[in-house]
Order: structure tokens, then C-alpha cells, then sequence
């Protein structure tokens, strides 16, 4: 499938299995973190939507706007972290790469990359909507 041109009705019908969707404050902000931080892409960013591929996973964002007719939009916090809770796992990013790409852009690390006894080395990242990115690999 191609993300830059594919349109809403069959990106829709494409869709299997457990779905991601991320509700942000600024979409081209929030593509331009993950693209920085992770190495995403982004595919057809706007300000209310945009399309994510992680390796052969995809993701969405929308904005809060779009959200207009959704009941999840009035469970928003007025202010931040609204993503406390949850963690957004890549499990085939290097957390110290990233850890390092993140501080380097002036993202904040809530912890440094570490060896976990779950046998991942792991590092949290919290992008400006207070979602917690967790880099993953297995140890050594």
C-alpha cells in the first residue's frame, strides 16, 4: 500500500488486528519527535492527521480537533501529561541511540537506557504530549 497516496475509505478497510491511534495536540510537532527520536515516517502529515510506519507496523495520529464528535475528547486532561499510563514499546529501536538522538533535540528522558531483568534494554522517552516512548532491545 502506498501511505503517500492512499485514500481515507481503503486505508480504513486496510486495517486488521489491534489498532493505534494517537490523539496530539500538533501533528507535524509530534511526526517531526518521532521521526527525530525513533527513525518513523510519516506519511501524508497534516495538521489533524497523519499516517506512521514503524518497520512494517503502521499507526495514526490525529489532532484533538479532529476529535470534535468523539466522546474520548472530553476525557482529556487541560493540562499535561495526557499520556500518563501508557507506554508506546519499539522493540526494534536501540534505546541508547535513541536516548541520545532525543537529548541531542532536547526531549526529555524520564529514564536513561537500562538493563532490565525482563532481558530488554530499555530507555523512556516522553514526547511533549507526555506519552512515554520506550526504545527496546534484548541485552547484549
Amino acid at each position: 500500500m502506498d501511505y503517500e497516496t492512499v485514500d481515507g475509505d481503503s486505508f480504513g478497510r486496510s486495517l486488521r488486528g489491534i489498532g493505534l491511534n494517537i490523539l496530539v495536540r500538533d501533528v507535524p510537532g509530534e511526526i517531526a519527535f518521532l521521526e527525530t527520536v525513533f527513525g518513523v515516517k510519516g506519511h501524508q502529515v497534516t495538521k489533524d492527521f497523519a499516517i506512521v510506519t514503524y518497520g512494517d507496523q503502521v499507526f495514526q495520529l490525529h489532532s484533538d480537533g479532529t476529535y470534535a464528535e468523539n466522546p474520548l475528547l472530553n476525557l482529556l486532561p487541560e493540562n499535561p501529561p495526557r499520556g500518563a499510563g501508557i507506554e508506546i514499546r519499539l522493540y526494534n529501536t536501540d534505546p541508547d541511540d535513541a536516548a541520545a538522538r532525543a537529548e541531542a533535540a532536547g526531549f526529555t528522558i524520564l529514564q536513561e537506557p537500562t538493563d532490565k531483568p525482563h532481558g530488554l534494554r530499555e530507555a523512556y522517552i516522553l514526547c511533549e504530549n507526555g506519552y512515554a516512548w520506550v526504545p527496546s532491545r534484548p541485552k547484549g
